[in-house]
């Protein structure tokens, strides 16, 4: 490390590379340097071998450079360049410079350090925007953008989902002297390996229907960034494959639980739903719980590994880091408070703009119905299907199934412990009292948001609705016509679970 910290403080002058250079910034992590030089940025790996990674010997860390710039090209194809060699010694270096190679280096295009999320956020310029724009580039990636792992791989079985659980406890108990930090480190563990067992068989199944893929692997907001009014995805996890090859759900965890780690709670739901509107993977949500927590473990390993390597504030800053993080996976193994919440309203009464609201705070999923509906027609959530009214997609029997799924979809969310909010019209009686039937079964509270309008107002919203476009209701003037005129209204027995919530 003593060669390495040499180099480093070489690297600072500009005559070290073979392109202009201005005064060249450090960034250190706890696995590497970033060498920020105006243009270009070089990232230097530390030879550390810390079990889940090995960057000992120079032909490691000039595998894992290649395999950096290659994987990261899936998110980020502008970003990452190149792999380039460092010669000369470590007092008088040279970048990309002929003779032997005593180091490598991987070779990216710099962006503005100050861009990065976490930053953003740091100085309140965060915004639901960025947060809609993650779930939306993290949805396509997952979708079209990821190798499914095969049946015969070794990522993704439930033994292969336990070794990093096991040997992140492992790590952060080398860390921890006080006996109560211990006691805590052991329920988290206790109550890990109970749903691990309680689990495996999802896990299993999802391997075999292909949620296993080759993810990104450190979704956080220290690894986005908002450049040039788009969101940069960058920095993924090369170094290990078991790592990397995992559910998409685990995926997803580790940005949920960021966002909650930084009091964004409100962001956090946001994120997740918009998310699972656009997968439809809500049978993943079964393992999410499980997987946060796991994340947070993550992130309090990384911070314990960061106080072996500190000293002073700095190391009583990652001591502090990580008894947040040891909390926050410890508010994560308890169940939320579940209820069914549905909505009662015509087209443009305002269904989709108040659950918006209440999906974030106080917090639940949403189903939208406009957006399952095409979902089992196999059309995308903006396509237009050009069905007229009672017909094709909106015709009695894909109505039916249509709500049927939304009360199992329900029930299996509830089962898992999830609060849920179905946004649907609910005009029909038999509709309203299929979603009862599925919270009552279960024990749980349900009610009626009634979001009554004036006739007027409703046909406003609707025309400008059509005007602007990029919703998934197809609803017109015509439509809000019918529903008029056969909606059943809510009987006097519906109206102890009846919420008003009109304007």
């Amino acid at each position: 490390m003593q060669e390495l910290a040499e180099l480093i403080r070489s690297l600072r002058d500009p005559a070290c590379y073979d392109h202009p250079a201005g005064p060249v910034q450090v960034i250190e992590t706890h696995i590497s340097y970033v060498l920020l030089t105006g243009t270009f940025a070089y990232k230097i790996k530390k030879p550390l071998d810390l079990g889940f990674l090995d960057f000992s010997s120079l032909a490691k860390r000039l595998h894992a450079c290649c395999d950096e710039v290659q994987l990261n090209r899936r998110l980020a194809p502008d970003i990452y360049l190149d792999v380039v060699p460092i010669t000369g010694t470590p007092v008088a270096p040279h970048l990309n410079g002929s003779g032997e190679t005593f180091e490598y280096a991987v070779k990216m295009r710099q962006f503005p350090p100050d861009a990065t999320l976490d930053r953003l956020d740091a100085v309140g310029g965060m915004t639901a925007q960025h947060i809609e724009a993650i779930a939306a580039v993290l949805a396509r990636f997952h979708m079209e953008g990821c190798a499914r792992a095969g049946q015969d791989s070794p990522w993704g079985s439930p033994d292969a989902i336990w070794d990093p659980v096991a040997q992140n406890f492992a790590r952060i108990a080398t860390h921890l002297d006080d006996p109560a930090d211990r006691v805590q480190l052991d329920a988290l563990w206790h109550w890990s390996e109970t749903e691990h067992a309680r689990l495996a068989p999802l896990m299993a199944a999802r391997k075999a229907d292909g949620f296993v893929r080759e993810c990104h692997g450190d979704l956080h907001l220290g690894n986005l960034a908002w450049v040039d009014g788009q969101l940069l995805v960058f920095d993924c996890i090369e170094f290990n494959p078991e790592l990397r090859w995992i559910d998409i759900q685990s995926e997803v965890a580790f940005c949920y639980m960021d966002l909650l780690q930084r009091g964004h709670a409100e962001w956090a739901w946001l994120f997740l739903n918009t998310w699972l509107e656009q997968t439809g993977d809500y049978a993943g949500l079964a393992l999410l719980r499980y997987y946060a927590v796991y994340r947070a473990l993550v992130r309090a390993k990384i911070a314990a590994i960061r106080t072996a390597q500190t000293a002073g504030s700095e190391r009583d800053a990652a001591f502090a880091e990580m008894h947040t993080l040891l909390h926050l996976a410890t508010t994560l193994t308890r169940s939320l408070p579940t209820r069914l919440d549905i909505t009662h309203g015509l087209s443009g009464s305002g269904k989709t703009t108040v659950t918006r609201k209440l999906m974030q705070a106080p917090g639940a999923i949403r189903l939208r119905s406009d957006v399952e509906r095409k979902r089992l027609a196999g059309l995308d959530a903006l396509a237009r299907s050009g069905s007229g009214i009672g017909q094709q997609l909106y015709g009695t029997d894909a109505t039916q199934r249509t709500y049927a799924y939304l009360a199992r979809l329900s029930g299996a969310l509830l089962d898992a412990g999830w609060p849920v909010i179905v946004d649907a019209t609910f005009i029909a009686r038999w509709q309203r009292d299929l979603l009862r039937e599925t919270a009552q079964s279960r024990g749980v509270e349900f009610h009626i948001l009634d979001l009554p309008a004036p006739v007027a107002t409703l046909r406003e919203r609707i025309a400008q609705r059509a005007r602007t476009g990029g919703d998934a209701s197809e609803a017109d003037l015509s439509v809000l016509q019918h529903q008029l005129d056969t909606q059943e209204p809510l009987g006097p027995d519906e109206q102890a679970q009846t919420l008003n919530l009109g304007a």
